[in-house]
């Protein structure tokens, strides 16, 4: 990337950074209270709000989310802030729960927050996108895909690709990179990240010439016994198996019960899949030809990636997933609208936010009518034990 383009993206993750600082700067306790972390928020600061899930099965979410927007607020403050004043972040925990982060938002908006980042999961930002637009304060999600999120609010946005162009892509590179003709299908049918993953996928396998032989369900991305649903797609003649869960579901329960049951072809899931490596099971050969769609890879070689990848690694110890790569693009979103809107307004902020032009970590991207950028795809592979860059798609 040039160096104009590199120099105009630290400034936005600085912003973003700034703001998120300050929503993960005060942490949130077990009580759902914040505990100043980075920047406290007064006259001379901008207040940003950040809720995500911190504890429970999706933690680990949570805290590469933090991690990501912390770094950004780091950067943006260190460059002299947003208008003149330091970005404060104040974050709370939804615990993956939607009355959770339907209190969190409230107290955001009584705390003076002039946007919000979050939240991560699709099933807690639906329940708070219809908040934002009532509150008009500007809630841009680094993760929640599920198709509908934006589509009806004004004020909601998003860095994320959406499910819908997920799932084809999926079905794109099964036929298409993969050559397979078979494939069969497994989801939660009451969680709407997974269902609306899978609708979409169904939807473009007619398109690319694969035959779902085989189409199991599981009532939560929770559950842990899958063995009945795969011992039936084993025996489907499936060559390809399509599951959008999560990382604590898929690394030590649906991979390994797959191969199990007899099931030797491709595994592959969605954004859902990053963090598996965290939950394997000792046995690292069962996950090899098992993929997923991603936002970004760390393996990209280009300056901008390789910039966060280098900041984020030297901060954390460790790289950058994808759910942070997407955060501090957000937190850089914001950043950018609060700087074009010139004021903390929450409807100059709504402003700029539309129709962004955003070039980040995760991608180059015009923001459409919804809210939503369409952008490339990422397709990562797991070999022994490690998840590594196979191709990206267009």
């Amino acid at each position: 990337m040039k160096r104009k383009m590199v120099k105009k993206l630290i400034a936005l993750v600085s912003a973003g950074a700034m703001t998120m600082a300050m929503l993960a700067g005060c942490g949130s306790t077990s009580d759902g209270s914040t505990a100043e972390t980075t920047a406290a928020a007064d006259g001379d600061s901008i207040v940003v709000g950040v809720i995500s899930p911190n504890t429970g099965n999706l933690a680990t979410y949570g805290e590469s989310v933090l991690n990501g927007i912390n770094l950004a607020v780091e950067e943006i403050n260190a460059a002299g802030g947003v208008l003149g004043k330091n970005i404060s972040i104040i974050s709370y925990d939804d615990k993956a729960d939607s009355t959770e982060g339907a209190n969190a938002f409230n107290r955001l908006a009584g705390e003076g927050a002039c946007a919000i980042i979050g939240s991560v999961t699709s099933g807690v930002t639906a329940s708070l996108a219809p908040l934002a637009d009532e509150s008009q304060i500007v809630m841009i999600t680094p993760t929640a895909t599920a198709d509908t999120i934006t589509e009806s609010d004004n004020y909601v946005f998003r860095s994320c690709f959406k499910d819908s162009y997920q799932g084809k892509m999926a079905a794109k590179f099964a036929a298409e990179k993969l050559g397979v003709k078979k494939v069969a299908v497994l989801y939660a049918s009451g969680d709407a990240y997974s269902a609306g993953v899978r609708e979409s996928f169904d939807a473009a396998c007619s398109e690319y010439g694969l035959e779902i032989v085989a189409e199991e369900s599981s009532s939560s991305t929770d559950d842990t016994e899958f063995s009945s649903q795969l011992t039936n797609i084993a025996a489907s003649g499936a060559e390809f198996l399509f599951a959008p869960y999560y990382y604590n579901a898929a690394g030590p329960y649906i991979i390994p019960q797959a191969r199990a049951a007899g099931f030797e072809g491709v595994i592959m899931g969605a954004d859902g899949f990053d963090g598996t490596t965290e939950s394997m099971l000792d046995d690292k050969t069962i996950y090899n030809n098992c993929y997923y769609t991603n936002h970004y890879s760390p393996d990209d070689t280009s300056e901008v990636v390789q910039t966060f990848v280098t900041a984020y690694s030297g901060k954390y110890g460790a790289k950058p997933n994808a759910l942070a790569a997407l955060a501090y693009d957000c937190a850089y979103m914001v950043k950018d609208a609060i700087e074009k809107a010139g004021s903390t307004d929450r409807t100059a902020i709504r402003d700029a936010m539309s129709g962004m032009s955003f070039e980040g970590v995760t991608g180059k991207f015009v923001l459409d009518e919804t809210g939503t950028p369409e952008k490339s795809v990422a397709v990562i592979e797991f070999k022994d034990g490690e998840a590594v860059w196979n191709c990206t798609l267009d």
